[in-house]
């Protein structure tokens, strides 16, 4: 094992070790440095940055937020080449980032991060290759979609087709003149389901288990004159950011406010997804069987303008049967239908629980991340955890990571942090713990919230936890801000709390009859 890598203990320019070179650890890094921080440890498992769009690259791949708006606040992109980007310009633009902002000689790449350690008031970082890191602070910048989740099919191993996940996807394999199977109908799969339709002399089958509520979306590229215009005065970028920043909020708020006026707003969006659906699709019985069962919004709303029209091509079939096994050479379905097939494609989504995990998480006292999660995943203000001191969890358990700018959240996030982290620097923080009976206000606070939300509505979706309970904000984005906006320093601890062992103190587990 190499030796550890101690960048020592300064409270003016403490040590800093950010787990992933994806858009939350980039902006994490960046923001640190213009605070001052400049010990600074980028650890990424793969050979480059980007994160989810390194390594989402199938067909049709891009965001469904508008560019301007998923774009960092201190490096505006006049250079985007339509109003939703693609995924390789995405990439291209954090890379461009991450060169711009000198962040290459703070970063170890091909460096998987395997266990960190609380130990004598330093965290210690291990990766898979043997190396150590210690550091007064650690910032988990996993993402919350990094874990593809693979579908539990009988003979899956047995297909002796190509087969792949869409987060996983094989460029060797040539599409063309193929039988396609395309498991799922997420915002993935209906950015792709058109691609492999439109490619020459494709036949794709799409297996859905839950049709999707579907928005339409027109992305229109940017003319030269225009990103021109966008170069010459930044001020036109900020008015289309602000704008699709604005009608993201309206309507993730009409997903969780009670008010007439909200509630009013969810149902127009939910007659013009009706609307899109009747007008678009012409065949009643494709259309009865794209049409949801369950209230708008409770499942994270596709965005598109491609899905509809592809799947009323002659080469395209909508299976709505329940799988019940996969054969040698295809998918059989519980009706007994064989659907011949030369590929499959796994568009499953991913396991939205996992956070930092598989990184082996202990803090003080050798308390494990399992330990503390034992009967619920919560974190204060979605980023930190009691008996993890000076650990901070981006895009944590009930962030507001519905239909909205996940860049706008890492970047309030990473303000928020380094806020706590100046009140150390003060001295008026020995360390940056959250308070049990604060952390156990703040979920009491929420759950109330969580039963009146739209995700709470009855449907199976990734925004729920294994007991149904939503682990999105269930708030508008306004109160979230304000709460984030203040650093609250009450919450957290003024010296070391004592703590049992939790290998003989079921206390630690934070049993929510506690609060």
């Amino acid at each position: 094992m190499e030796q550890t890598q101690d960048m020592g203990t300064d409270r003016q320019n403490p040590s800093v070790v950010i787990i992933g070179a994806g858009m939350t650890g980039i902006a994490l890094a960046i923001k640190l440095k213009l605070s001052g921080i400049t010990h600074i440890t980028l650890l990424e498992k793969a050979d480059s940055v980007g994160g989810t769009w390194r390594e989402n690259t199938y067909p049709g791949v891009a965001c469904d937020v508008p560019s301007h708006a998923y774009t960092y606040s201190f490096a505006p992109n006049p250079h985007w080449s339509s109003f939703f980007a693609p995924g390789r310009e995405i990439r291209a633009y954090f890379q461009s980032v991450f060169d711009q902002y000198d962040l290459g000689n703070l970063t170890h790449f091909n460096e998987k991060v395997t266990r960190c350690n609380y130990q004598q008031e330093k965290w210690l970082v291990t990766t898979e290759s043997g190396k150590n890191f210690s550091a007064d602070f650690v910032f988990s910048a996993t993402g919350f979609l990094h874990q593809p989740r693979y579908p539990d099919l009988p003979g899956l191993e047995d297909f002796a087709g190509a087969k792949m996940h869409s987060a996983r996807w094989d460029h060797s394999v040539d599409l063309k003149g193929k039988k396609i199977g395309v498991i799922g109908t997420g915002s993935s799969a209906t950015q792709m389901i058109p691609e492999l339709i439109n490619m020459e002399g494709t036949d794709v089958s799409v297996f859905q288990r839950t049709a999707q509520w579907i928005v339409h979306t027109e992305n229109k590229p940017y003319s030269e004159k225009q990103k021109q215009r966008f170069q010459q005065d930044h001020s036109r970028i900020e008015r289309v950011k602000n704008l699709s920043l604005y009608i993201f909020e309206q309507g993730t708020t009409a997903l969780t406010s009670t008010s007439w006026f909200y509630k009013t707003l969810h149902k127009i969006f939910a007659w013009n997804a009706v609307r899109n659906l009747n007008k678009k699709v012409k065949d009643s019985e494709l259309r009865k069987k794209l049409t949801p069962d369950y209230t708008f919004g409770c499942k994270r709303v596709v965005l598109n303008g491609a899905f509809y029209d592809a799947m009323q091509q002659p080469n395209a079939h909508l299976v709505t049967d329940k799988i019940d096994h996969i054969s040698m050479t295809g998918i059989v379905t519980a009706d007994g239908t064989h659907h011949d097939l030369d590929i499959i494609v796994m568009a499953t989504g991913f396991d939205s629980t996992a956070y930092m995990r598989p990184i082996e998480l202990t803090g003080r006292d050798g308390l494990t991340i399992e330990e503390a999660w034992r009967d619920k995943m919560i974190a204060y203000r979605s980023m930190c955890i009691p008996g993890f001191p000076n650990f901070f969890l981006t895009l944590g358990p009930n962030s507001p990571v519905g239909n909205y700018s996940v860049i706008a959240i890492s970047e309030r996030q990473a303000d928020f942090a380094i806020s706590l982290i100046k009140e150390w620097q003060k001295g008026n923080l020995p360390t940056i713990e959250v308070k049990k009976s604060a952390f156990y206000n703040w979920y009491s606070n929420l759950k109330d919230k969580l039963r009146t939300t739209v995700w709470a509505s009855g449907c199976q979706s990734w925004y729920l936890d294994a007991d149904g309970d939503p682990l999105t904000w269930p708030d508008s984005w306004k109160a979230w801000t304000r709460m984030m906006d203040t650093a609250a320093i009450e919450d957290f601890e003024k010296a070391a709390p004592t703590v049992i062992n939790s290998s003989s103190s079921p206390q630690e587990s934070y049993s929510l009859a506690e609060s």
